[in-house]
């Protein structure tokens, strides 16, 4: 049944015996089985790999930290799960089956879901940046509204012209942030510096800053990118936020067309936004096929100083562009919004924003069925066709 995958990947990962007789669903090739993600095997949503050799103490002690929100405790079971050795490998594997119980299970009982988001954009675009901006103001550090005079919550980052105050959220989140940086072509290095521009936002009890290199992976994402969310989840982190490579690196190795292969990490998260700098292109950019089709939030960024002007024109460009597009989601229009991250504009309203479509896709029951479909893919077909890529 798996006679054209290269299984290395996976080690001794073993679905439920029970998944494996006629399973619902069939992957790209027709070949590889995929259990359904509301079935249930026993008591469990999912088989624990236990069952399949002896736990030591340490890792379950690891997993019981993990689940009462030790940071710590977070990072060795990512490194657990990003190694290669397969003991090690096999023990992580271990702590992400009993995360996905866990989650399901706390899912079913409190009927409350996490949210992720997807950044991307070019290099330049300040993806780091407004991500520390906004985690800041997530986990309460940083006041949502500033004394700054570019501060002020009307013109070009609120409704032109409208002197309403903006609804300012008053929740405070636990935010993960997953950034992952490009692997040199050549040496295969990678100097993960994304984390240095979220200095404030990384040494917070209540945030997590994780950079990750891409291993040569496709879709601006890590090979564990999906396995390393579900496991921030399951440590209290509410707020995922996941940083792609960047489009010009991937030129670098070798794809064929820009941005499309960005659109991965559309299919790991529930909110995929497009970062843009002013001065990033007429609105041809915004017809073109590719990631800007996948966007579900465009924010053009930097609008402070003199670049508002061009960032105003860039942003009407885009939003008479994305007139002509198919609607990706039934109840959403893609919508374009202007930030600034060394002033803070922009950010409430752009936080409004994503709450708003948080609360359509509950009420719509989209999230639902989204959260369905990223678990079919997330540990299973990802993690395969990105090896059987680079193998073969």
């Amino acid at each position: 049944m798996f006679r054209s995958f290269n299984l290395s990947c996976l080690h001794s990962l073993k679905p439920c015996s029970r998944y494996l007789k006629k399973p619902d669903k069939l992957s790209f090739d027709g070949q590889l089985r995929i259990p359904p993600h509301t079935s249930t095997c026993g008591s469990r949503f999912f088989r624990s790999i236990s069952d399949d050799f002896c736990v030591p103490n340490s890792i379950r002690e690891l997993k019981e930290r993990l689940f009462a929100g030790d940071r710590r405790s977070l990072a060795q079971s990512i490194t657990l799960i990003e190694s290669k050795n397969p003991d090690r490998r096999r023990e992580g594997q271990y702590i992400l089956s009993e995360a996905m119980n866990y989650l399901a299970e706390r899912e079913t009982r409190t009927g409350t879901y996490t949210f992720r988001v997807g950044l991307s954009g070019p290099p330049g675009a300040g993806k780091s940046t407004f991500i520390e901006a906004l985690g800041t103001r997530l986990i309460g550090l940083v006041p949502w509204v500033s004394d700054l005079p570019e501060q002020a919550q009307k013109g070009p980052y609120g409704k032109r012209g409208s002197n309403e105050p903006v609804p300012v959220p008053t929740e405070n989140h636990r935010v993960a942030v997953l950034a992952v940086d490009p692997s040199s072509v050549t040496t295969g290095g990678s100097l993960l510096a994304d984390k240095t521009r979220m200095y404030e936002l990384s040494r917070h009890e209540n945030a997590y800053v994780r950079p990750s290199p891409s291993g040569g992976n496709l879709g601006g994402v890590a090979r564990s990118t999906n396995e390393t969310v579900l496991i921030c989840e399951a440590a209290g982190f509410d707020v995922v936020l996941v940083e792609t490579v960047g489009e010009s690196s991937l030129i670098v190795n070798f794809l064929c067309c820009v941005g499309q292969s960005e659109i991965a990490v559309a299919d790991m998260v529930d909110l995929f936004i497009l970062l843009i700098p002013p001065a990033g292109g007429d609105e041809l950019q915004g017809i073109k096929r590719g990631i800007v089709e996948y966007a579900d939030i465009v924010v053009v960024n930097k609008a402070d100083g003199d670049l508002i002007a061009p960032a105003r024109r860039i942003a009407a460009e885009y939003s008479n562009a994305l007139k002509y597009q198919r609607m990706r989601r039934p109840n959403w229009r893609p919508q374009v919004m202007l930030a600034s991250s060394y002033t803070g504009a922009g950010i409430v309203e752009f936080w409004n924003r994503v709450l708003e479509f948080k609360e359509m896709q509950i009420a719509s029951k989209e999230l639902q069925s989204v959260r369905k479909k990223q678990m079919k893919v997330s540990f299973l077909i990802f993690p395969l066709l990105k090896s059987n890529h680079r193998e073969h």
